[in-house]
């Protein structure tokens, strides 16, 4: 589009000017608006993207302190624990030195005792040997028994000992208690009546021959006399009868040597 200008009057061609002066401004002015708005634009954006990387390291920050002061508390905790563990071991090593020292103890005592058994099992197979002959089979099993266990590996010194005391309260019992059984004297099965270990008399079952163990012959005598006597502690001691008083032959005391 073309425009006469000298054929406009003079204030229109000054306004048409100012107008075309206005838009070739406006023209050019455009650039840098919009350049200012696509770097204000740009920046918005990477404030945005800054933001949004800030928000991200902080959330970052915020779990490394929770596990930080999470890491706080098990530290503190496996330190309390540790602590207890220390105390706990150091108990223990305290009760296994006093342990050891209790074996130490133990050892010592064994190598003790042990010799001490075998004086008592030896005293008690001679008692038995030269005491009045009643339940002999019985008895030397016992002793037999015990001799036995002696040499076993399986059994420990106090189970070996607690027996070697039962055996001698077995023998001590007998002192004190009337008995009946039947045995043999020279071939003759004999019902034996003991009292304590005050007499032994024994009669044959069809009651013809009664006698006693003669303490000083060490041997068995005949002795007739005694024959309501062993019959009425047979009586006694099978609990047919009521407990009396029963006269029998006493081996007399004699000094010790």
């Amino acid at each position: 589009m073309s425009i006469n200008l000298k054929k406009l009057t003079g204030t229109t061609a000054a306004v048409l000017l100012c107008a075309l002066y206005l838009g070739d401004f406006a023209i050019a002015a455009d650039a840098p608006v919009k350049a200012a708005i696509g770097e204000q634009s740009k920046a918005e954006e990477s404030g945005k993207n800054s933001q949004k990387r800030i928000d991200q390291m902080d959330d970052a920050v915020v779990g490394i302190v929770a596990n930080y002061r999470q890491a706080l508390t098990e530290t503190s905790s496996l330190k309390d624990y540790n602590d207890q563990l220390a105390t706990q071991t150091k108990s223990q090593d305290e009760e296994i030195a006093a342990l050891n020292g209790q074996l130490a103890e133990i050892d010592k005592t064994a190598r003790e005792v042990t010799p001490l058994m075998s004086n008592m099992l030896a005293t008690l197979d001679t008692f038995v040997k030269l005491d009045t002959p009643f339940l002999p089979d019985e008895r030397a099993k016992r002793i037999a028994g015990l001799k036995e266990m002696m040499g076993r590996a399986d059994i420990s010194v106090s189970e070996k000992y607690r027996r070697i005391v039962e055996g001698y309260q077995i023998e001590s019992e007998y002192g004190r208690t009337i008995e009946a059984y039947q045995g043999k004297v020279d071939d003759k099965t004999v019902d034996f009546i003991r009292a304590g270990r005050v007499a032994l008399l024994y009669q044959t079952l069809d009651g013809k021959e009664t006698g006693f163990w003669d303490a000083d012959a060490k041997a068995w005598k005949i002795d007739n006399s005694f024959e309501m006597e062993a019959k009425s502690g047979l009586k006694i001691a099978k609990k047919q009868a009521a407990p009396d008083f029963l006269f029998v032959p006493v081996h007399a005391p004699v000094e010790a040597k």
